[in-house]
């Protein structure tokens, strides 16, 4: 059974934890305009990691390049699907790592929107070129890791069952 109280806390939880998790992915990526724009890359782990400035008119792998205006309507329907599951999600400590998991991802999510409506790019500048992986932004890692660590619990935590609560009616 959820109590108002209970719900509060959860909402206050979950909004803080996605105000911070912004903030923080807006103040590196204007870190990153700062110190990388126009400069050399600063390595981190030499031959490994490093930091290298990008801004980023696309989607992931560079796929969709200026196609803006489907990315905010993807962005929109996506924040949609996860604010009814939050709100639909009953507020016990069973369900509070998927509330939570939610937020995170409505932070990456409005992170990187965020950037696409004012600069009509995502500055990306993390790049693991060990492997030679696309370079990305902390709103980016937020999304993913997020979708991975929701899918690891569905399969490992979660049963079917339990999502009983995304059914209309």
């Amino acid at each position: 059974m959820r109590s108002k109280r209970n719900s509060g806390v959860f909402y206050l939880v979950g909004v803080v934890l996605a105000v911070f998790l912004f903030w923080l992915d807006q103040w590196t990526k204007q870190l990153a305009v700062a110190h990388l724009k126009g400069r050399e890359d600063i390595s981190l782990i030499p031959g490994a990691l490093k930091l290298h400035y990008l801004e980023n008119h696309g989607a992931a792998f560079g796929i969709l390049q200026n196609q803006q205006w489907l990315f905010a309507v993807l962005t929109v329907v996506i924040l949609a699907a996860v604010i009814y599951v939050i709100v639909r999600m009953p507020k016990t400590h069973h369900y509070l790592p998927v509330f939570l998991l939610c937020f995170v991802l409505i932070a990456g999510a409005l992170g990187n929107f965020y950037d696409r409506i004012v600069n009509h790019y995502v500055v990306d500048f993390i790049y693991f070129c060990l492997i030679d992986f696309p370079i990305f932004n902390l709103a980016d890692i937020y999304v993913t890791c997020s979708l991975f660590v929701f899918l690891l619990f569905f399969l490992i935590l979660y049963k079917e069952e339990d999502f009983q609560f995304l059914k209309l009616g």
